[in-house]
């Protein structure tokens, strides 16, 4: 009967803790005014151009993936907007294109190697694609190509509401 008076209080704490650090991530990224900013920029920077759409392929670092434009502008291969949202805000931006059932970085300025890394993935078992083939949006922290960052990543809707890219911002742990 002793242990169990401070079994139960112990245990229950503990679950506390765990929880409180399972969902302060995803909060504190969406609360984060630099992810908020810099989502807000990239995002602007995109939609000022026209509404999105994928057309054909385009080779990216010798994958084959889905050409991303915004109006008649296409994302693949060039990196204008993203590197000036980070010029601006700092950290990382990315533009996913939505190829069969992967999403490819088409136009980033993570750093992979000692370039970019144009033509890899979003890891298809990660935490991210879960929310974005919902449709909605995913802050927290996330593990890129070995690297912690803390990160917000959207979908990108064409205009029947299907997603085809995603927006994504984040900054190193």
């Amino acid at each position: 009967m002793f242990r169990n008076r401070f079994y139960f209080p112990a245990l229950a704490a503990g679950l506390l803790i765990v929880a409180a650090a399972m969902f302060s991530t995803t909060g504190y990224a969406k609360s984060n005014p630099k992810i908020m900013k810099a989502m807000a920029d990239l995002k602007a920077a995109t939609e000022k151009l026209g509404p999105p759409k994928l057309e054909g392929f385009d080779p990216v670092s010798g994958k084959k993936a889905a050409a991303l434009y915004f109006g008649k502008t296409k994302m693949n291969n060039d990196f204008a907007i993203v590197d000036a949202v980070v010029k601006v805000n700092g950290g990382t931006a990315t533009l996913f294109a939505k190829t069969g059932e992967e999403y490819v970085r088409v136009s980033t300025n993570v750093p992979e190697g000692s370039g970019r890394a144009t033509g890899t993935i979003l890891d298809p078992k990660g935490k991210v694609i879960v929310d974005i083939n919902a449709g909605k949006p995913f802050y927290g922290d996330v593990d890129i190509l070995g690297t912690p960052y803390t990160t917000g990543y959207e979908p990108i809707k064409d205009g029947s509401g299907k997603v085809i890219g995603i927006w994504y911002v984040g900054y190193k742990k």
